[in-house]
C-alpha cells in the first residue's frame, strides 16, 4: 500500500534563478551587471539548472526514507483482524453414530471462509435448555394448593415456603432483550439430551443412544451477556474484575436399581458433578466446555418418581409436553448462583469457536537469490499471525524456517570467533539463523543479512502455507454461517450469535501519523498522550472517544484525579451502538480488545482501569418563538438537532480523531467541540438557552427546563466521575415549554392512579 509522497523541496528553475539573483547585491555588492548577458548569469542559469535536476531526484526519495523509517522504527500500519464466533453442528437424519470432527475444518457465510478452532465428538442426540422461572407473587390460594399436595404427598407440611414456577425454554423465545431479568428458583439451567425427532421414542433406541454417546466428549457452547461490562489491569498484570462464582455441571446419579428410596424423607435426587474443561472464562467471553459424559449405563434416570415429585425440589424440571418428554435421556444441570440465568444469553450442544481465515497451501514464492535482506510478498493478504509457515529447499534438502519478530535477534549464517575472546575458544552460539519476518498488513516476508539472519540460497525453492482474513465482512449476523464442503453428508451447521473481532487494515494516513506519535512515546504508556494514541490505535474495535483520567480510580467513592496515584482510568466509547445510537454504550468485548492491547505497553507499576461512561438521563422541555416567515417545523428540528450534538458523548463526525490529541485542543473552548461532551462538566440550563437561542429561525427562547431522572426542573445538573448526560426525552414547542411530567410520558392524574393487579389462573383439566 503506497504511502503519500511529499515535496522536499517544489522550487523551479525559475525560482532557483530569480532567488540566486536577489542575492547578489547583498553578497556581492561590487557585482553591478547581471543582465542575462552577463557571464556571472550565465554560470548562474548552469547551477539552476542544475539544482532544479537534483531537487526533482530528492523528492523522489521521501517514500523510500519513510518506509525505511517505519520498518526501522517497527511500526507497520496495523493489520485486519479476523472475527470469531461459536457455531453448531447437529446430525438431525444421519446415522445413528457419533462422528469425530476435526480442527480446521472449513465452514462458510456466503463467500465469507471461517475454519474450526477445536475438534469435537457430534453426538447423534437434541438437546433443548430449560429453566424453572419463577412465577412473581403467585396468589395466596395457589400457594396453599400447593402446600396441601404436598403435605398429601409427604405426609407432613413442607417446612419451607412453596415458589411456584413455569418450565420455560432458555433463552425464552417471547422476549426481544436478551438482558431482560430471567429468575429461576433454583438458580439453575437445565439441559434435557434427548432422542433426534426422526428417531423411535422407544428404550430400545435410548439403550443405543447411550451406548454411542457414553464415554463421549459433549462439547457445551456457552454465549455470555455482556453488556455493562469493566475491565481492570492490576500492577501484576491482568486479574479478574471481580470474584466469579464456578459454574458447575452436574447430571443425576442414580442409585443402583434404578429407584428412589421408599422412605419420604429420603427421597432426595442425587447429582455427580462432571469435570469441566475450557481455556476461556465463559462469563465473559462465549466459549466452549467439554465435558465427558459418563459411562452409558449411567446415562439413566430414575425408574419410580410419582407424579406428585416430578419437577419438585430439587427433581429436573416437568415437562408438559409429552413429544420432549418421550424422546428424553437424560439432564445436565448448571449451577453457579441465583442469577444464573440472567448472566447467559445462549448455550447449546455439538458446539466449537470458528475464525475467520482461509488457508493457503504450499504457495510458490521467488526463488533465493543468496542476496542480503532478500524479500518476496505472499499473493494474499492481511495474513494472520503466526501462521505462516515457510519451507527452502536447496542442494535436495528441504528445512523449515521460523518466524521471528525482529531479525536482530537471529544469529549468524556462519558462526563467526569473537575477537574479543582468546585463541582456542570455540565460535558462541548465537541462535537461530533460519529465520524470517513478515509484515502482517502488506504480506511482505523478509530474510537476515547472513549476520542477522541466514539468506536463502541461490536457487532455493520456497513455498509457504499461511492463513489470511477479510477483515470487517467476517462480522456476520446470527444464521449467517450455514454450509461447509468438507462436512460429512447430512450433517447442518449455524452460528446462534452474530461474529465479532473483525476489523480492517489501518488507513495509510493513520499510518503516517503515527511515525511522529511513536517517536514521542516509544509504544509506551507514559503520559495522557501515549494513552490516548496507543488507545484509539487498537485493532478491532471502532473506537469513537478516549478518555484518560491520570491518578482516578473509579472505584474510591469521592474520587477526584490526583487522589489515587499509580492509577489510571480509560474511558472507551464505541463509534456506534445500535441499541442506543445518541448514547453508545461498550460492551465487554469491547473494552477486553482494548485492554489486551493496552497490557503489553504500560508500566508494571501502573493500575488500569477501562471502562465505559456512566450516562445520567437528562430530559429537556423548550418553549421558543420563531421568525417569522421561517418553518416552524424546520426550526424546531434544528433546535433539537443542536441540543442533541451539543450534549453529544461524542466529538463531531462520531470519531476522535488523532489529530484532535494535542494540548492546544484541550482548552476549555475547544474541548467539547473536539471530543464530545467533557467530564466532570455540569449541564447549565441557561447554557442550553444560549444554544437553543444561537439556532438560526429562533427569534427567542421563552423558557427552558431540564432535569434529571424523575426529578424537578433543576438549573444545572452536576456531573462527577466518569458520568456524561444523556438526552432521554426532549420538547421543543411553540410558546410556553411543555411540562417535564409531560415529556417523560406520564401525567399527574396516571401517576396517582396505581395499577391494577392481574391474577394467575393455575390450569386445571
Amino acid at each position: 500500500m503506497p504511502l503519500t509522497i511529499p515535496a522536499i523541496d517544489d522550487r523551479r528553475y525559475q525560482d532557483l534563478l530569480d532567488e540566486a539573483l536577489a542575492r547578489i547585491p547583498v553578497h556581492n555588492p561590487e557585482w553591478t551587471n547581471f543582465n542575462a548577458s552577463d557571464p556571472g548569469v550565465t554560470l548562474i542559469e548552469v547551477f539552476a539548472f542544475l539544482t532544479e535536476s537534483l531537487l526533482y531526484r530528492a523528492n523522489q526519495i521521501p517514500e523510500r526514507n519513510r518506509r525505511k523509517f517505519l520498518s526501522l522504527l517497527g511500526i507497520p500500519l496495523q493489520p485486519a483482524s479476523s472475527a470469531r464466533g461459536v457455531v453448531t453442528l447437529s446430525n438431525d437424519r444421519g446415522p445413528r453414530e457419533t462422528i469425530v470432527l476435526q480442527s480446521g475444518i472449513e465452514l462458510r457465510a456466503g463467500q465469507v471462509p471461517f475454519r474450526s478452532d477445536l475438534g469435537l465428538d457430534l453426538l447423534p442426540i437434541d438437546a433443548r435448555a430449560f429453566v424453572k422461572r419463577a412465577i412473581p407473587d403467585p396468589p395466596e390460594a395457589i400457594r396453599e394448593y400447593y402446600r396441601q399436595l404436598y403435605a398429601s404427598f409427604r405426609g407432613q407440611p413442607p417446612t419451607a415456603d412453596v415458589r411456584v414456577y413455569e418450565t420455560t425454554s432458555f433463552p425464552p423465545a417471547n422476549t426481544g432483550s436478551v438482558s431482560a431479568p430471567l429468575e429461576a428458583v433454583d438458580g439453575a439451567i437445565w439441559i434435557a439430551l434427548l432422542l433426534r425427532e426422526a428417531e423411535p421414542r422407544d428404550d430400545a433406541t435410548k439403550h443405543a443412544v447411550r451406548d454411542q454417546i457414553g464415554g463421549r466428549t459433549l462439547s457445551l457452547g456457552v454465549i455470555p451477556i455482556v453488556a455493562d461490562a469493566e475491565r481492570r489491569l492490576r500492577p501484576s498484570g491482568v486479574a479478574p474484575d471481580a470474584a466469579q462464582p464456578t459454574l458447575r455441571f452436574q447430571m443425576p446419579q442414580i442409585p443402583p436399581g434404578g429407584g428412589l428410596s421408599t422412605i419420604a424423607s429420603e427421597r432426595v435426587p442425587q447429582y455427580r458433578d462432571l469435570d469441566p474443561r475450557t481455556t476461556v472464562d465463559v462469563f465473559a467471553e462465549p466459549g466452549i466446555v467439554q465435558l465427558t459424559l459418563p459411562a452409558s449405563s449411567d446415562l439413566v434416570l430414575w425408574n419410580n418418581l410419582d407424579p406428585l415429585e416430578s419437577g419438585a425440589a430439587d427433581f429436573p424440571p416437568a415437562l408438559e409436553d409429552t413429544s420432549l418428554g418421550d424422546r428424553l435421556i437424560t439432564w445436565l444441570r448448571l449451577q453457579s448462583g441465583p442469577a444464573l440465568p440472567s448472566q447467559l444469553k445462549w448455550i447449546g450442544i455439538n458446539a466449537t469457536t470458528v475464525t475467520q481465515r482461509s488457508h493457503v497451501a504450499n504457495e510458490v514464492l521467488p526463488e533465493g537469490t543468496g542476496e542480503p535482506d532478500q524479500t518476496c510478498v505472499l499473493s494474499q493478504r492481511p495474513i494472520l499471525a503466526r501462521s505462516v509457515r515457510l519451507r527452502v529447499t536447496a542442494n535436495n534438502a528441504t528445512s523449515e524456517w521460523t518466524e521471528i519478530d525482529d531479525l536482530l535477534n537471529a544469529g549468524a549464517e556462519v558462526p563467526v570467533q569473537d575477537p574479543r575472546d582468546p585463541p582456542g575458544t570455540p565460535p558462541r552460539p548465537t541462535g537461530p539463523s533460519e529465520v524470517f519476518v513478515v509484515n502482517l498488513e502488506s504480506g511482505e516476508i523478509r530474510f537476515g543479512d547472513g549476520v542477522h539472519g541466514a539468506r536463502p540460497p541461490l536457487g532455493a525453492i520456497l513455498r509457504a502455507d499461511y492463513d489470511y482474513g477479510v477483515g470487517r465482512a467476517g462480522n456476520v449476523g446470527p444464521g449467517a454461517i450455514n454450509s461447509g464442503a468438507a462436512l460429512p453428508a447430512g450433517i447442518q451447521v449455524g452460528n446462534p450469535d452474530r461474529t465479532w473481532g473483525g476489523a480492517d487494515a489501518e488507513p495509510v494516513a493513520d499510518g503516517e501519523k503515527q511515525i511522529a506519535r511513536h517517536l514521542q512515546h516509544r509504544d509506551r504508556l507514559v503520559t495522557v498522550a501515549d494513552f490516548e494514541a496507543i488507545a484509539l490505535r487498537t485493532p478491532g474495535v471502532a473506537i469513537g472517544r478516549v478518555e484518560v483520567i491520570p491518578a482516578f480510580s473509579p472505584e474510591l467513592p469521592q474520587n477526584e484525579p490526583g487522589d489515587a496515584p499509580g492509577a489510571v482510568t480509560v474511558m472507551a466509547i464505541p463509534r456506534s451502538d445500535p441499541l442506543q445510537p445518541d448514547a453508545p454504550r461498550p460492551d465487554r468485548f469491547f473494552l477486553t480488545a482494548i485492554c489486551a492491547y493496552l497490557d503489553a505497553r504500560r508500566l508494571v507499576t501502573t493500575e488500569i482501569f477501562v471502562r465505559g461512561p456512566v450516562y445520567k438521563p437528562v430530559w429537556i422541555s423548550v418553549g421558543i418563538a420563531v421568525v417569522s416567515g421561517m418553518s416552524i417545523a424546520e426550526v424546531r428540528e434544528a433546535v433539537r438537532r443542536a441540543l442533541l450534538d451539543f450534549l453529544s458523548p461524542l466529538p463531531p463526525g462520531g470519531a476522535q480523531s488523532l489529530d484532535d490529541m494535542s494540548a492546544l485542543v484541550r482548552t476549555p473552548q475547544y474541548a467539547q467541540r473536539r471530543s464530545g461532551w467533557p467530564l466532570r462538566k455540569a449541564v447549565l440550563a441557561l447554557e442550553l438557552q444560549a444554544v437553543a437561542n444561537r439556532v438560526d429561525g429562533v427569534l427567542l427562547v421563552n423558557d427552558l427546563r431540564v432535569a434529571e431522572g424523575t426529578g424537578a426542573a433543576q438549573a444545572q445538573i452536576r456531573m462527577s466521575g466518569l458520568e456524561l448526560p444523556q438526552v432521554v426525552g426532549i420538547s421543543v414547542v411553540l410558546g410556553d415549554p411543555v411540562d417535564l411530567d409531560r415529556v417523560r410520558g406520564q401525567s399527574l392524574e396516571s401517576a396517582a392512579a396505581g395499577l391494577v393487579p392481574v391474577p394467575i389462573v393455575p390450569e386445571e383439566c
